[in-house]
């Protein structure tokens, strides 16, 4: 999922080289017990795992969603591990890369912290990669999706969830499934979005009818041309890569100038907010995908116990699944940031979402895409794309 604006890209960058000097001075592969995190040896109790990405911002609910998740996990653990229990220490990024940089170095400063579920944000992901691969410490993303991300040779880099690649195809095929002949693909010029659109443009083929794009901070002033530009074309289906407030002013303002073809979305929009932005007639019918898995029911009634009846969101199962990985080798006597690194690196057991293991890259090898349709109101439960 989720990167960050085009624009703050350079700057990102340059951060990296200085970030990484402040990165306790390691290597990935070269830590010692000392510099590794969670003390000496002796030092059993204690630990954090850390969260990076939005708590706040645009995109909040997108990031809260895997917050619970998190807390849904170290629930359950620590009610087992009552006399030594595993705290959460999370940083709000806002899912901007800029300020994820600094987060990331006081999560690398905390001697306590052993791993990171995280970062939320594609953008934030490839600024911070570099740094958590210095300090040695494993991070397991819920929800960055940039095919990229695992080909940087960060080892410390992991994702419980299917990428881009994976996506694409999968959304265009469940629109060419379903009729579609003609397909407008638009994105909103950041690093999510507009890879995404592009998979998903590669894969449509002729059915590809025109792509475009759009910044996101300024679709209130290109939306009514954007609106002609569709009807123009002869689209009998839209495909918005971006995130849910600007893809719910799309499908509103296409419905309201009476354009009847399929609307969808990937990951980023499949979010009540969507529904909200959109409207309810604006929204219905709309397809989003995502390789976020429903929540079964027995999932639903923790999280809710956990979270003060908080309901379940986009990737709050992965996001709880990236936290079990953590825990897992915690429980397993896991007390340096590279003992943990080595557990994550070799995890092999079933999660909520999927049975996780890792490819030497840290690609979950099981990758499954979900189409979840908007109906009377409400995203219906997803159904895998086959």
């Amino acid at each position: 999922m989720t990167g960050t604006k085009k624009s703050v890209r350079v700057f990102a960058l340059a951060g990296v080289a200085a970030l990484a000097l402040s990165a306790c001075g390691t290597t990935g592969s070269n830590n010692s017990s000392d510099n590794a995190g969670g003390g000496s040896s002796s030092d059993k109790c204690g630990f954090k795992i850390g969260y990076l990405g939005a708590e706040t911002g645009p995109n909040a609910n997108l990031g809260v969603n895997m917050v619970d998740g998190i807390k849904t996990a170290l629930a359950a653990y620590n009610t087992a591990h009552s006399d030594c229990k595993v705290t959460l220490e999370a940083e709000d990024s806002q899912g901007d890369a800029s300020q994820a940089t600094s987060l990331a170095t006081k999560l690398i400063d905390d001697p306590k912290v052993l791993g990171v579920v995280g970062p939320g944000f594609s953008g934030e992901s490839a600024a911070t990669g570099p740094a958590f691969f210095q300090a040695g410490l494993v991070t397991v993303s819920a929800s960055a999706t940039d095919p990229t991300l695992t080909t940087k040779g960060w080892t410390t880099f992991h994702r419980v969830v299917a990428n881009d690649a994976a996506q694409g195809p999968a959304a265009a095929k469940y629109l060419t499934d379903n009729g579609a002949k003609k397909v407008f693909v638009v994105d909103d010029s950041e690093s999510y979005g507009t890879g995404l659109a592009d998979s998903v443009a590669k894969a449509l083929g002729p059915a590809l009818v025109k792509r475009d794009s759009f910044e996101n901070t300024k679709i209130a002033d290109v939306l009514s041309g954007l609106v002609t530009k569709i009807k123009g074309s002869g689209a009998d289906a839209v495909f918005v890569g971006g995130y849910y407030a600007d893809s719910g002013l799309l499908a509103k303002a296409l419905r309201q100038a009476g354009w009847k073809g399929t609307f969808s979305s990937g990951d980023g929009s499949e979010d009540p907010g969507f529904i909200k932005t959109a409207g309810n007639e604006g929204a219905e019918g709309a397809v989003l995908t995502a390789a976020a898995a429903p929540a079964s029911a027995d999932f639903t009634k923790k999280f809710a116990a956990a979270n003060n009846g908080a309901k379940v969101g986009l990737y709050s199962t992965e996001a709880y699944d990236a936290a079990n990985v953590l825990l897992d080798g915690i429980a397993g006597g896991a007390t340096t940031r590279a003992d943990l690194l080595k557990a994550v690196s070799a995890y092999d057991k079933d999660g909520i979402t999927k049975h996780i293991k890792f490819t030497p890259t840290g690609e979950v090898t099981e990758q499954t895409i979900y189409a979840y349709v908007v109906k009377n109101g409400q995203i219906q439960p997803g159904t895998p794309i086959k």
